[in-house]
């Protein structure tokens, strides 16, 4: 029976394994990566969730088996090596995980860079999309902006906050217009969350992208733009390295939305009937609100302009700049109707909780 360390014993899967369990495996060990043995504790691959997302996006199926998302060519170093090699090794690579193997080839270890960081503060800057009406939850925002409807005891916009920093993120600014200071007293500068916040204001609605247009500083590199009614526990971190390694100039989320006809669809050719479907489902993917954007993103904007994300990604892919799609699968719900904020209240205990401690 082999030895493994507790933590490590979450990440592996055997080679019977299904897409679905690999996402658990990640998902269960935190460490964005699923390793892959036979009988014997031979790693035989490893998984990332970049893996998967892209398998995804192909149409393999959450049931189809590890190893159409598997890589077999993987980086490991032996034990004899020890762990500074395996922390060089990922430095000199840009690697943030290496699996560590005896000289049979059996699992031992996995080394993690974060190790030795702990969390990592990430310098990316997040803009949150704070500006919207909020029509369709009144009489609810006539006297509250959407993004400061409670959830559990605090505000939607604080819960975003507070899962930006619980992964590393400081840097934040908030765009505003209805009812924007309501939001601006509540978050100030940020200090009380060990954040740094600052404020663009629209002096009218300019859509789900115009805002970026006001922003008084240029990023440095990708920044991460999610509307303000959101609620998920995707990992950002996995967000932006997936953009980044795209080489994206765009990457949506996107999230898998089936809908079921009510009716029997007909298949036919001609006139002649060839067979009927009794309410099939159809998937697709649809706008997840949360993007990356480098910065030449914003050189096809004019300042000022009413520009929703959609057009903003056209223009992109116009002048084939590439944009990309990020699935999501983990929790998400976008909180447009009473009903959406209903279930996130139901919700919020088992997805949040982690959320609560202190101010």
């Amino acid at each position: 029976m082999n030895e493994w360390p507790t933590k490590l014993k979450s990440l592996i899967l055997s080679e019977f394994a299904t897409v679905h369990d690999a996402m658990a495996a990640i998902d269960l060990g935190a460490q964005q990566i699923a390793l892959v043995v036979d009988g014997d504790g031979r790693l035989r691959a490893t998984v990332t969730d970049g893996d998967i997302r892209r398998a995804l996006l192909r149409g393999v199926g959450l049931d189809a088996p590890v190893s159409q998302v598997m890589h077999s060519a993987f980086t490991a170093v032996t034990q004899d090596m020890g762990r500074e090699a395996a922390l060089i090794l990922m430095q000199a690579r840009g690697l943030h995980h290496v699996p560590i193997v005896d000289t049979d080839g059996r699992l031992v270890d996995l080394a993690v860079v974060d190790d030795k960081l702990g969390v990592v503060r990430r310098d990316t800057r997040v803009i949150l999309m704070a500006g919207g009406l909020g029509t369709r939850l009144r009489p609810l925002t006539e006297t509250v902006p959407k993004p400061m409807l409670p959830v559990g005891g605090k505000p939607i916009l604080e819960l975003i906050l507070r899962k930006f920093i619980e992964q590393g993120f400081h840097d934040f600014t908030i765009a505003l217009n209805y009812k924007g200071e309501m939001i601006r007293d509540h978050f100030s500068d940020g200090s009380r969350f060990n954040a740094r916040i600052d404020y663009v204001e629209e002096t009218k609605q300019m859509g789900t992208a115009g805002a970026l247009s006001l922003l008084e500083t240029r990023p440095d590199g990708p920044f991460i733009v999610m509307n303000g009614d959101l609620l998920t526990t995707v990992s950002f971190d996995l967000l932006e390295r997936f953009h980044r390694e795209c080489g994206a100039v765009g990457t949506m989320c996107a999230r898998n939305y089936p809908i079921q006809v009510p009716y029997g669809v007909i298949e036919m050719e001609g006139a002649e009937l060839r067979r009927i479907v009794e309410k099939p489902t159809y998937s697709h993917f649809v706008n997840a609100g949360i993007y990356v954007l480098s910065p030449e993103a914003l050189d096809h904007m004019v300042a000022g302009e009413f520009l929703d994300m959609p057009t903003l990604f056209e223009r992109i892919m116009a002048v084939n700049h590439k944009a990309a799609v990020f699935p999501i699968e983990e929790y998400w719900i976008d909180i447009g109707r009473p009903d959406d904020l209903d279930r996130a209240r139901t919700e919020h205990s088992e997805m949040f909780s982690a959320d609560e401690d202190g101010e």
